[in-house]
C-alpha cells in the first residue's frame, strides 16, 4: 500500500490555514497525531503508518502552526488547536474510532474524548506530555514565559529572538537531551528535514507558544489526570525508559490512573515512536486488535 497526501484547508480568526494530511491502509479508522514541538510534523508518524496500514485505515495530520508548510501569523492557543481537532474529526475523518497521540497531542486527544463521550473506542498515548518545555524545566509557570511569547510574536524583534534561540546548535542539543536516545539518531538528511520545519514561514508563533506553555491544554497534573477519569474506554500509554525524568514522572502518574494500561519500552525518549517504531508498533498492533473499532 502507499500513503497519499493532500492539503487540508481550515479557517481560524478569519485567516486561511493549510495543513498536510496523509492517508493509507484499510480497516477501522485510526488518527495519528504528531507531537507539538519546533521540529514536529506528521512525517514522524510515517514509520507507524507503514507498519499499521495492513490492519487499519490511517490518517495523520500536521497541527496548525506546525508542519513544513508556510503558516499565517496567528497567536495560537489551546482553543484554536482544540477547534481544529474537532473540525477534523467531525468534517474530515468522522470514521476515526481510535486516536494515537504523541507528546503534547495526548492532552488534546484526552480533552476531546472527555468532552465527546462515546466518540472513541480507545486511545493510545505515546510519551504523553501536557506541559511545555519552559514550565517543565522551571517546575511551574512564570509570568516571564508569557512575556517571552509576546516578544517572539513581535514583527521585527520576534524573528531575531527566534533565530538566536532556535539555531542548529540549539536544535541538536534539544534532540540529544530530550528527543532521541541515540546520539546519531539524526542523520544529515534527517536534520535537514527538521531544519526546514524550524525555518518554515510563520514557524516562530507556534514554536514560541509551545515552548512557553502557551499551548498547554491543561495547566496542572490533577487537571490532566482528571481527563482520564471522565473516560470509559481503554487508554494505553507507551513510553521509553530513557525519557527525561520530569516528563517521565508525569507519564508514570498517568499510568496509575484507573483504566490506563501502560508499556515501558527499554529504550527511547520523547520521540520513541520515531526512533523505535518496530517496538511501538508491536504494542499498538495488539492494543488495536484487542477490541472493536468499527463502531458501536
Amino acid at each position: 500500500m502507499t500513503t497519499s497526501s493532500r492539503d487540508l484547508e481550515w479557517f481560524w480568526g478569519g485567516k486561511r490555514v493549510v495543513v498536510g494530511l496523509s492517508e493509507s491502509g484499510r480497516g477501522p479508522g485510526v488518527l495519528l497525531l504528531p507531537a507539538l514541538s519546533s521540529i514536529s510534523t506528521r512525517a514522524e508518524m510515517q514509520p507507524l503508518m507503514d507498519r499499521l496500514e495492513a490492519t487499519a485505515h490511517l490518517f495523520s495530520v500536521d497541527w496548525p502552526g506546525f508542519g513544513e508548510q508556510s503558516r499565517p501569523n496567528i497567536r495560537w492557543s489551546p482553543d484554536a488547536l482544540s477547534s481544529f481537532l474537532d473540525h477534523l474529526l467531525r468534517k474530515v475523518v468522522p470514521q476515526v474510532r481510535m486516536i494515537v497521540a504523541a507528546g503534547h497531542s495526548a492532552a488534546y486527544a484526552l480533552y476531546h474524548a472527555a468532552h465527546h463521550p462515546g466518540r472513541f473506542a480507545r486511545l493510545a498515548l505515546i510519551a504523553p506530555t501536557w506541559r511545555g518545555p519552559l514550565p517543565t524545566m522551571a517546575g511551574g509557570y512564570r509570568p516571564v514565559f508569557a512575556r517571552i511569547k509576546r516578544l517572539i510574536e513581535l514583527p521585527v524583534l520576534g524573528p531575531l529572538l527566534y533565530r538566536a534561540n532556535v539555531n542548529p546548535l540549539m536544535v541538536r542539543m534539544m534532540v540529544a537531551g530530550h528527543v532521541y536516545s541515540q546520539p546519531r539518531a539524526l542523520a544529515r538528511h534527517q536534520f535537514s528535514n527538521k531544519w526546514r520545519v524550524v525555518n518554515a514561514s510563520g514557524a516562530r508563533s507556534g514554536s514560541a507558544a509551545f515552548v512557553t506553555g502557551g499551548l498547554d491544554r491543561v495547566t496542572s497534573r490533577p487537571e490532566f489526570l482528571a481527563l482520564t477519569h471522565r473516560l470509559d474506554v481503554p487508554i494505553l500509554v507507551i513510553y521509553g525508559a530513557e525519557t527525561p525524568p520530569k516528563s517521565r514522572s508525569e507519564m508514570e502518574a498517568l499510568c496509575q490512573s484507573p483504566g490506563v494500561q501502560s508499556c515501558l519500552l527499554p529504550k527511547g525518549k520523547l520521540a520513541v515512536h520515531e526512533e523505535y517504531p518496530d517496538e511501538v508498533w508491536r504494542v499498538l498492533k495488539s492494543f488495536l486488535s484487542s477490541g472493536n473499532l468499527r463502531g458501536q
